[in-house]
């Protein structure tokens, strides 16, 4: 089954205006520099994200200097846990949710914590580049912020 995907979704432009290319072209072609195998198999990846059956998906785009990325993938064809739906509801949710895991990656904030604070929204004048695909029966989230001078 061909990917499907939303578009790079946001970006809040550095100071100087100029906006991320090099992240951009690299999400763009996101579905060539995702592979599914076993943890053991993904050893290599730049970075990964584990799934409960085992399997893992790698991320093995090169390195852009300046930025850090994190992935985080979920099984879609499960239900979503109630307790889970109650709270955040059930639309979209695996999107917002493989979101929302990338971005307290990002920052360094603990997924809890994260809810606590956005829920499973990206908060107002967030500055990281992301991209969410299906791929088969997954749903991942692949995205960037500027670790050097691009950082605000």
């Amino acid at each position: 089954m061909p990917p499907r995907s939303e578009p790079v979704s946001r970006w809040s432009r550095a100071d100087d205006g100029a906006g991320p290319p090099p992240v951009a072209a690299v999400l763009a072609a996101a579905p060539r520099h995702l592979r599914v195998t076993s943890a053991a198999e993904s050893a290599d990846a730049v970075t990964r994200s584990h799934l409960a059956d085992g399997r893992c998906v790698g991320w093995y785009a090169p390195s852009i200097p300046g930025w850090r990325v994190a992935i985080d993938a979920e099984d879609a064809s499960g239900p979503v846990p109630s307790a889970l739906a109650r709270r955040f509801g059930r639309t979209d949710f695996w999107a917002r949710w493989t979101r929302a895991e990338c971005l307290a990656k990002l920052t360094d904030v603990p997924i809890a914590t994260w809810w606590q604070r956005h829920g499973l929204e990206v908060p107002p004048g967030t500055a990281w580049l992301w991209r969410t695909l299906t791929l088969a029966d997954l749903v991942v989230t692949v995205a960037f912020t500027a670790t050097g001078p691009h950082r605000r």
